[in-house]
């Protein structure tokens, strides 16, 4: 994975707008763009713009905005390997937890938090708008740190 640029974000947006049922805008993009977000893309020379991942550090923490995989990538590892990607580089920066919210009815991603370490925490009542109501946000959080850093730290 590298960096994600500004002419990164129509590739993106199209895989969002694909694998999405309520995606981000292009503005949410440019704006954790703009922000200092971690964005990264997973890119091929065959392929193009596989994949992509926000994740928003803060205060020795950080929350992982959106992962979207393409559709013809979808079901190859590829999500497990940019979600260790970018556990590692919260790692790297010494962030302690990473946060993320999914829909209950998203079970396939919730298997894969869950194999990444990932535990529920809680839940956000209405959290995601849907057509004609709205469905609750499992509240899921990755410790980051080693056994032996809690006992130090």
């Amino acid at each position: 994975m590298r960096a994600m640029t500004r002419d990164d974000v129509d590739a993106a947006l199209a895989i969002e707008q694909a694998v999405q049922r309520f995606p981000w805008t292009r503005g949410n993009f440019v704006d954790a763009l703009n922000s200092g977000y971690l964005c990264r893309v997973d890119v091929t020379q065959e392929d193009g713009i596989r994949g992509y991942a926000i994740l928003m550090p803060a205060a020795g923490e950080a929350e992982l905005l959106t992962i979207g995989v393409a559709a013809a990538q979808q079901r190859k590892g590829l999500g497990r390997a940019m979600l260790s990607e970018m556990l590692d580089a919260a790692r790297e920066r010494n962030l302690r937890r990473v946060f993320l919210e999914v829909r209950p009815s998203n079970v396939a991603a919730i298997n894969l938090y869950r194999s990444a370490g990932f535990g529920e925490i809680g839940v956000r009542q209405g959290y995601y708008q849907n057509t004609n109501d709205s469905e609750d946000a499992l509240v899921m959080a990755c410790d980051l740190m080693q056994a032996g850093e809690r006992e130090n730290g």
